[in-house]
C-alpha cells in the first residue's frame, strides 16, 4: 500500500437508514422586499440523513409542501442505499420524480436530501465535506448581500458599510424598486451607497428581473458611471436573448442563474453567452451533485461560478471548484442559519475559513432552540 493510500479513510459498508424532515419558519426582524417580491419570514426545510450512527444535515428554503414531497416521494427512494454512493441516490431521486416535474420545489426537495447525503458520507468517513469533494482552497470569498428596497437610505448605508468594516470587500444591494417603477430612486440610492463605501470595495446591484431590457440598458450605463461592477438579473434569467444583448452592450458584469433547477438550464444559459458569472444555488439546483456539474459546465465556457445564498451549505462545495468567484453572504440566510444550526462559518477578512478539523459540513441542528420555529404538518 502506498503512503498516500495509508492516509485515506476506508469506506465502510453503511446504508442510509432513515430520512427525517423538519420545517422551520423564522420571521424577519421587519418586512423586507426586493424589486419583485415582499416577505416577512424565511422557511427552511431541513433534512437529516441517518446511517452508521451518524447524521448528515442538508436543507433548502421554500414552502412546507417541499417537506411533504420529500417524505412521500424521496425518503423511500434513498433508504437502504449505500451511503458512499451518493450519485446513485441522486440519480434514483431524479428518475422517481419524472411525472412530478423536475424544476421548482421538486428540485429543491432533491437538493435538501442530496446535501444531507453528502454530509452523511463525509461524517461516516470522518472527513470534512470539502476534503471529501476535493478542496482546491481552504477558504472561500464572500460578498455581503441585503440592501432591500424596503430599507431607508440610512439603514441601507449602515448595513453595507458594516460589512466593509468587517473586512468584506464586496457588497450587494437591491434595485428595481416596484418592478422598475422608481429608476431615479434606484440610481440615487446606489450613488449614496457608493459614496459611503471604501474606494477598494466593489458594489453590486440586483434587480431580481424587475427591469425591462431597455430600462436595463439605460440604467446599466448609469450604474457603471456610479462605479457599480455587477448587475444581477437586470431582466428575468429566463430571457436569455435579452441578457445576452445586455452583456454585449454594457461594460458592467452581468450575472444570473439563481432560479436554475437543472444542468440543462445552465447549458442553455452558458451556450447563449448570457452572463459573465453563473449563479447557482445548491439548495435549488438539485444539490451538491448537480452544483458541481454546473461549475464544470461554467468552466468549460470560461466562466466563473458564484454560490447563491445559503452560505453554510455553499462553503464546502465552493471550496472544491477552481472557477469560484464567491459565495453570497445573504443577510436573511446568515441569520436563519445561525438561529437553527451550530457550526456556521463567519467571514474573516472577506473569506469563510473552512475548519481544518471536524467532519462533514459542520452543521448541527440546534435543539431545543429551534423548536419555537417548527412548523407541524
Amino acid at each position: 500500500m502506498s503512503r498516500v493510500a495509508e492516509h485515506l479513510p476506508v469506506a465502510p459498508d453503511v446504508a442510509v437508514e432513515q430520512i427525517d424532515v423538519s420545517v422551520f419558519t423564522v420571521p424577519t426582524e421587519k418586512p423586507e422586499s426586493d424589486a419583485t417580491l415582499a416577505w416577512d419570514a424565511t422557511t427552511a426545510i431541513v433534512v437529516e440523513a441517518r446511517g452508521g450512527g451518524r447524521v448528515g444535515l442538508g436543507y433548502t428554503y421554500g414552502e412546507p409542501a417541499t417537506a411533504a414531497f420529500i417524505r412521500r416521494m424521496l425518503a423511500d427512494v434513498v433508504r437502504g442505499r449505500d451511503v458512499m454512493a451518493v450519485g446513485a441516490s441522486w440519480s434514483a431521486m431524479v428518475e422517481a420524480v419524472r411525472n412530478a416535474g423536475r424544476p421548482g420545489a421538486v428540485s429543491m426537495a432533491i437538493a435538501a436530501v442530496d446535501t444531507a447525503l453528502w454530509d452523511l458520507k463525509a461524517r461516516v468517513l470522518d472527513v470534512s465535506l470539502a476534503r471529501l469533494l476535493g478542496a482546491v482552497r481552504t477558504s472561500v470569498p464572500v460578498y455581503g448581500s441585503g440592501g432591500f428596497t424596503s430599507m431607508t437610505d440610512a439603514e441601507l448605508v449602515e448595513q453595507l458599510s458594516g460589512w466593509t468594516a468587517e473586512g468584506i470587500p464586496r457588497v450587494k444591494m437591491k434595485v428595481g424598486t416596484g418592478w422598475g417603477r422608481a429608476p431615479r430612486r434606484d440610481l440615487e440610492r446606489a450613488a449614496r451607497v457608493r459614496d459611503a463605501l471604501p474606494v477598494d470595495c466593489d458594489l453590486f446591484v440586483d434587480a431580481n428581473g424587475g427591469y425591462t431590457a431597455k430600462q436595463s440598458a439605460r440604467l446599466g450605463v448609469h450604474f457603471t458611471e456610479i462605479g457599480v461592477t455587477w448587475f444581477e438579473e437586470p431582466v428575468s434569467s429566463d430571457h436569455l436573448e435579452e441578457l445576452t444583448l445586455l452583456r454585449e452592450l454594457l461594460d458592467i458584469d452581468i450575472a444570473a442563474g439563481e432560479y436554475g433547477y437543472d444542468l440543462a438550464y445552465f447549458g442553455r444559459m452558458c451556450g447563449a453567452r448570457a452572463v459573465d458569472v453563473v449563479q447557482a444555488d445548491v439548495t435549488r439546483c438539485g444539490g451538491i451533485t448537480e452544483w458541481l456539474r454546473i461549475a464544470a459546465l461554467a468552466a468549460a465556457h470560461g466562466l466563473q461560478i458564484s454560490g447563491h445564498c445559503a452560505p453554510a451549505l455553499h462553503a464546502h462545495v465552493a471550496a472544491a471548484v477552481p472557477n469560484l468567484a464567491h459565495v453570497e453572504y445573504f443577510a436573511d440566510h446568515v441569520r436563519v442559519e445561525n438561529m437553527l444550526f451550530d457550526g456556521s462559518l463567519f467571514p474573516v477578512a472577506g473569506d469563510l475559513q473552512l475548519r481544518a478539523d471536524g467532519a462533514g459540513n459542520g452543521l448541527i441542528l440546534r435543539i431545543p432552540d429551534c423548536e419555537r420555529y417548527r412548523v407541524t404538518a
